[in-house]
């Protein structure tokens, strides 16, 4: 089964809606959400969109919430998001440090009380979008245990980082373990293995099988420097920014727990360094420097090829998915198969 990009949109959009969201959150959540999936990242797009609509149905995201900035200088802001959806909270903490940073060069905004905001690389595509550097961190309820020891403790962590540029588009959005947990909660829905070298099983035993990796650990990146990584981002997402830490964060994979993640967003105006012209130019001619020294990509190039695929081809809905989003949109009186292709 497929749908298409317009399709998806259109889908999420209905969907939202219905439930009461108002068009401007209601915009912003389906954007997010077919970033993640024509990028491939398909475990934090429409895949895990049911996990949102159950999350409302709990009681633990609330729809049209107002966030509410606790503290600001003209560097700095904290946000409360008031536990609304985790899109909307993150869009709007990147578009207020894109604002400061155009002011004064460098800024940085954390919030707590969020919830799962999809991709972390959208977020600082806003700001590339916006001439801007942008990079952006977040921490997940403990999916990494520490070295040496069995149980998780350590979220998944992600990082994104992007670049202006005149001619390419320059981005990384990873996990700083192996693999996200979005993929292996896709792996058990699809039921298909993970590869080996990948997870832990809750005794520390090695495993291909998602449902005991998702019970016990996934293995850091590179080893010693991925966990230095996602400890590091631990608390630059956790105490610096008024959210919980450690085994205290819940809600990014379970929608029956209240989120308590938080977010780190650093934005940084090259206009103020060196000058716009400059900077590009030279980004660009560092880019020409690489390409020219064999077969090889740019960060950025995989996602770039995946939307251009996806565009064209549609997106693929998995049996379980179907059946997962056909149940919400019956309760909702929506034909989901005027959106999905058999």
């Amino acid at each position: 089964m497929k749908i298409t990009t317009k399709n998806e949109k259109s889908l999420i959009l209905n969907i939202l809606k219905k439930l009461g969201l108002s068009d401007e959150y209601a915009e912003i959540v389906a954007e997010a959400t077919l970033d993640s999936d024509l990028k491939g990242f398909t475990s934090h797009g429409i895949g895990r969109f049911p996990q949102y609509i159950h999350g409302i149905e709990k009681g633990k995201i609330n729809i049209n919430h107002e966030i509410e900035i606790v503290k600001e200088t003209e560097a700095i802001a904290l946000i409360n998001g008031k536990h609304t959806f985790g899109q909307v909270v993150a869009y709007k903490a990147m578009m207020l440090a894109i604002e400061k940073a155009k002011k004064i060069g460098i800024a940085a905004v954390g919030t707590h009380e969020a919830n799962h905001f999809g991709v972390t690389g959208y977020y600082s595509d806003l700001a590339i979008r916006n001439d801007v550097i942008g990079i952006v961190m977040a921490n997940t309820e403990p999916a990494i245990a520490p070295l040496g020891a069995k149980t998780a403790l350590i979220g998944t962590n992600p990082i994104a980082i992007g670049i202006p540029s005149n001619e390419t588009y320059i981005a990384v959005d990873m996990a700083t373990s192996v693999t996200a947990r979005g993929k292996l909660m896709e792996a058990k829905r699809k039921g298909e293995p993970i590869p080996e070298n990948m997870a832990l099983d809750k005794d520390g035993n090695p495993t291909t099988d998602p449902s005991e990796a998702l019970e016990g650990s996934i293995l850091p990146f590179g080893g010693y420097k991925g966990y230095a990584l996602a400890f590091m981002i631990e608390l630059l997402t956790g105490p610096l920014v008024n959210a919980a830490f450690g085994s205290g964060v819940h809600g990014t994979a379970n929608h029956t727990q209240l989120c308590t993640k938080g977010d780190l967003f650093i934005v940084i105006d090259p206009s103020k360094f060196v000058g716009m012209d400059k900077f590009k130019g030279e980004t660009e001619e560092f880019i020409k420097e690489v390409r020219g020294s064999g077969d090889t990509i740019i960060p950025g190039d995989l996602e770039v090829e995946s939307i251009q695929k996806n565009y064209k081809e549609g997106l693929k809905v998995d049996e379980k998915l179907y059946n997962n989003l056909k149940e919400i949109c019956d309760n909702l009186d929506i034909n989901i198969d005027e959106y999905i292709s058999q």
